[in-house]
């Protein structure tokens, strides 16, 4: 594993919570905050909601996400988050079998809240890492076509 995708895969692996955003169909930005796990081996993102909550209506429409993950002891001297873009699955796709045993994983207590288990496709990620030098950046994208993500049919 190169040093970048190293850096990326354990920063994400450590911390707990992302801010999501997805737009609506006349393009007006949306963003909502989730607790994830995250799969390295696939590049993929788990979060748990309602399946009636605004934001997955939006999903549904169009699947594709950006959004962002600080550390979760934000220290303002070493800046270090990630920048990252995305398009949710559908259910039916095989890279989603395992999404609630991955997430149950990390957030066992989470069995007890109502929800269901989503799954986003990781396509690019951007980390900054002050830690290199103020504001250095590491870059990674995924290399795989998405596969059948959530489309409004028109």
């Amino acid at each position: 594993m190169s040093s970048t995708k190293n850096n990326i895969h354990i920063f994400l692996q450590q911390q707990t919570c992302a801010t999501i955003c997805c737009v609506d169909n006349d393009g007006k930005p949306y963003c909502f905050n989730c607790f994830y796990a995250f799969n390295s081996a696939d590049g993929l993102l788990y979060f748990k909601s309602s399946v009636d909550t605004h934001h997955l209506k939006l999903l549904k429409s169009n699947p594709e996400i950006a959004g962002t993950v600080l550390r979760d002891k934000l220290n303002k001297l070493a800046i270090k988050g990630i920048q990252l873009q995305g398009e949710l699955l559908e259910k039916s796709h095989p890279m989603v079998k395992n999404a609630s045993a991955n997430y149950y994983k990390k957030y066992p207590l989470a069995m007890a809240i109502k929800g269901e288990i989503f799954t986003i496709q990781l396509s690019e990620i951007k980390m900054t890492d002050s830690r290199f030098g103020f504001g250095k950046k590491f870059f990674w994208r995924k290399q795989v076509t998405i596969g059948p993500a959530i489309r409004k049919n028109k």
